[in-house]
């Protein structure tokens, strides 16, 4: 009867352990700039192009209205007194 009790607490054997998926290597990635599937050398060569880049990413204007006003209502929420 007590046998039953520790079987059932067992992980089915489909189930994959995390420390095997912890030293899973990843070999397919996707684009920061488009989503696109990409191997793990053309990722590798966006992310240093990434880096390198004279230029900082551009956020659209309407997403970088809303961070401003979040950081507004941050600002205000530190002098209320609720």
């Amino acid at each position: 009867m007590g046998g039953n009790l520790w079987v059932s607490a067992l992980p089915t054997s489909e189930d994959i352990p995390e420390e095997v998926l912890a030293t899973e290597i990843i070999i397919e990635a996707k684009s920061p700039k488009d989503n696109q599937p990409l191997t793990a050398a053309e990722y590798t060569l966006l992310k240093e192009e990434i880096r390198v880049s004279n230029f900082p990413p551009q956020i659209d204007s309407e997403l970088r209205h809303k961070i401003f006003l979040l950081r507004i209502l941050k600002l205000l929420k530190t002098f209320s007194f609720q």
